[in-house]
């Protein structure tokens, strides 16, 4: 596989992963957090920095955008709920983790 093609080939899971997400609506961000320890925001800062790497501009929401497909505050009142006390806790510890080991 030449390195047009391995571009090609990771453009290509990007889209399915971000067409998941898009079909995925009910998976709440700190389900992804928790399981993952990424959700749809930090895939939306990698790939703002990946267009920042081709030397392009693009700010936080039109990232956040690309992502979600819509405006984040469109796609927060629509499709986000607020966390319960066990996914919160659950992030709560995962964090406090990430501190104790760094």
């Amino acid at each position: 596989m030449n390195q047009q093609q391995k571009t090609e080939a990771e453009a290509a899971a990007f889209r399915q992963l971000v067409k998941h997400f898009d079909e995925n609506k009910d998976v709440q961000n700190i389900d992804l957090m928790n399981l993952a320890d990424f959700c749809r925001n930090c895939l939306a800062k990698w790939y703002m920095a990946g267009v920042k790497e081709q030397g392009l501009e693009m700010d936080y929401d039109q990232a956040r955008e690309a992502i979600y497909g819509m405006p984040f505050s469109d796609w927060k009142a629509k499709y986000q709920q607020p966390a319960s006390a066990v996914q919160q806790a659950l992030f709560n510890q995962r964090e406090e983790a990430k501190k104790s080991t760094c």
